[in-house]
């Protein structure tokens, strides 16, 4: 199987999120299998969607580079990375790989090459930002097996009754 990687085209943006919501099901399966529904339902509320925009989005901006890995002219992945200023540093934003091809080196590929672009841009660190959920675990693997030192950070969520809800509106000078 010959992989290639290139820069991304604005044709293959539709193809790209499509592979995206593709391998990023199971992790919002997993959120919501943790979080619940209400929660999972109140953060997330179209995940699809949101993910859809933002995948777009990463791959329209400026100042963002983003390259697909390419199986018989068709890609099947794609990582998006960014420079940092203050202190320098690169970030691999985005990396997907269509479920298809997950488990043969794509993604650890495509790690790979967007470290050597931004090692050749001359930043002295790279990061990138995972789940610790067990939908992120292939991801984790690709990244531990690459090199990258992980950093645990926690991030908690409650919901609150209905009631509380109609204070959505509220300016934050007014929640203290």
């Amino acid at each position: 199987m010959t992989i290639n990687v290139r820069p991304l085209s604005t044709d293959d943006i539709g193809t790209v999120v499509g592979l995206s919501l593709r391998a990023w099901q199971p992790v919002f399966e997993s959120f919501r299998k943790i979080l619940g529904v209400e929660i999972f339902e109140r953060v997330y509320p179209d995940w699809a969607a949101g993910q859809a925009r933002a995948v777009e989005s990463v791959c329209r901006a400026e100042g963002t580079r983003v390259w697909v890995a390419d199986y018989d002219a068709r890609p099947v992945g794609f990582v998006a990375t960014v420079i940092h200023a203050g202190p320098v540093r690169g970030e691999i934003d985005m990396v997907a790989v269509d479920p298809d091809h997950q488990g043969r080196g794509t993604g650890g590929l495509l790690v790979s090459f967007a470290v050597e672009r931004l090692a050749e841009a001359g930043v002295p660190v790279v990061e990138i930002g995972t789940g610790g959920d067990p939908g992120h675990a292939p991801a984790r693997r690709v990244y531990e097996k690459a090199g990258f030192t992980q950093l645990p950070l926690v991030r908690y969520y409650k919901a609150l009754p209905d009631e509380t809800r109609s204070g959505e509106n509220a300016s934050t000078s007014e929640l203290g």
